[in-house]
């Protein structure tokens, strides 16, 4: 069985996992330099929620000489606190599902921070490259094929451009995920022969709908629990541990994936139509299987962590390796959250700026077929995935928080239809 599983690290090669790697490893401090002709990164956050108010603080404590300008977020509210801590003029503050494009329009900006609810962001991604802007943007990247297709061509206008994008997969930029990868690579744990990774945790917060409130205003500040908005919590959490398997294989993704789940504990309006439960099976090339598994629902056994089994070892990807090279890593171990932003500011400082916006849109990908094979029951090949499924979930133009919009159904295995697949 392992000979037949068998699969080298040559065999799997196709991109350099390492670039952010050995950034991760340098000091914290950061020289302050010219960024694209100005000394100071002066920075554009759209998207000033939980996740966007740490990263705009994760952003400056990165590095000297960055600056929060300009603030934008679909309600008012959401602005006030970085408003105050970065003390943000009045019209430098954009409310609005478009208020993006009015921050976007300063010329002074030059990084923006993206982290909106996931269905805006290859719309806002795309927008952002062609404005001339340098991108850090929240993960997951899309929510559906279209989706991705838009942010892997933005990513390839942005390296035209010679643009920094790095994606909020922290685990890239922790030293202790750092060298464990690169001893994986160089063949600590010889051929990769399984692997296994899991996002189990309880239940999140929920918004119940408010009076006078409309369908999308609701949806929007509920997103969690709309496919539309998130991915489903499959994609908007769990891309983090399938990312990690990614890496391991240098970056190689899966070609088939057959995936099953439910809705058994969240069945409430509130919750949308997300599912709180998934396992999903990825095959990589040489039917090398991946087992996935994540959920939400409170009483169960927590478990957020990655695992891979190789022929002369196993690994936690991050920090020991159990086997004929047993080892453990001890050294400093920086923020990820900091990081990542470090490393990108040093990049684009340094002229050879990060495009990590491809990547994230693949391990992104995996995450949604294994949503679409798990509504559907149905097993498929990524190239079908990609060339076929007709699913489109980008937000239409001139969406307005009075709008009506139905709960959407959520699927039923056997019954739901994958946009394209023919049985």
């Amino acid at each position: 069985m392992v000979q037949k599983n068998q699969i080298t690290r040559r065999e799997l090669l196709r991109s350099s996992a390492l670039t952010a790697g050995a950034l991760a490893l340098t000091g914290a401090g950061i020289p302050l330099a010219e960024a694209r002709g100005s000394a100071e990164v002066r920075v554009g956050v759209i998207g000033c929620g939980g996740r966007g108010s740490g990263a705009a603080s994760n952003c400056v404590d990165s590095a000297r000489g960055v600056k929060i300008v300009a603030l934008a977020d679909t309600f008012g509210d959401r602005l006030n606190g970085l408003k105050d801590k970065f003390n943000v003029p009045d019209n430098r503050c954009f409310i609005g599902i478009d208020a993006y494009k009015k921050l976007l329009a300063i010329d002074e900006i030059n990084m923006i921070i993206l982290a909106t609810p996931p269905g805006f962001r290859p719309i806002q991604f795309a927008a952002a490259i062609e404005a001339g802007k340098n991108v850090f943007m929240e993960k997951p990247v899309a929510v559906c094929p279209a989706g991705i297709k838009m942010v892997i061509e933005a990513s390839k206008k942005a390296t035209e451009k010679k643009l920094g994008v790095v994606a909020g997969t922290q685990r890239r930029h922790e030293a202790k995920y750092v060298e464990t990868m690169k001893r994986i690579h160089d063949g600590a744990i010889g051929d990769i022969v399984s692997a296994q990774c899991y996002w189990n945790q309880g239940a999140l917060w929920v918004k119940e709908q408010q009076p006078n409130q409309g369908d999308v205003e609701w949806q929007i500040r509920n997103w969690l629990y709309f496919t539309w908005l998130s991915g489903d919590h499959i994609t908007e959490q769990h891309v983090h541990n399938i990312d990690v398997i990614n890496w391991a294989f240098d970056d190689v993704i899966p070609e088939s994936v057959h995936g099953l789940g439910g809705r058994q504990y969240r069945m409430g309006e509130k919750h949308g139509n997300i599912f709180d439960h998934f396992g999903v099976e990825f095959f990589y090339p040489g039917d090398v299987r991946t087992i996935s598994m994540c959920r939400q629902i409170d009483g169960a056994d927590g478990n957020v962590s990655e695992r891979v089994v190789g022929t002369k070892g196993v690994t936690n990807c991050g920090g020991t390796i159990e086997g004929e090279n047993k080892w453990r890593y001890r050294g400093p171990n920086p923020s990820g959250y900091v990081r990542e932003h470090a490393n990108l500011i040093k990049s684009i400082r340094a002229g050879e700026p990060l495009n990590e916006g491809e990547r994230i849109a693949r391990s992104t990908l995996c995450a949604i077929m294994g949503r679409e094979s798990a509504y559907s029951r149905q097993r498929f090949k990524t190239s079908w995935f990609m060339s076929k499924c007709t699913l489109d979930l980008l937000p239409p133009d001139g969406l307005k928080l009075s709008d009506s919009k139905e709960v959407p159904a959520f699927a039923i295995p056997g019954k739901y239809k994958l946009a394209g697949f023919r049985t």
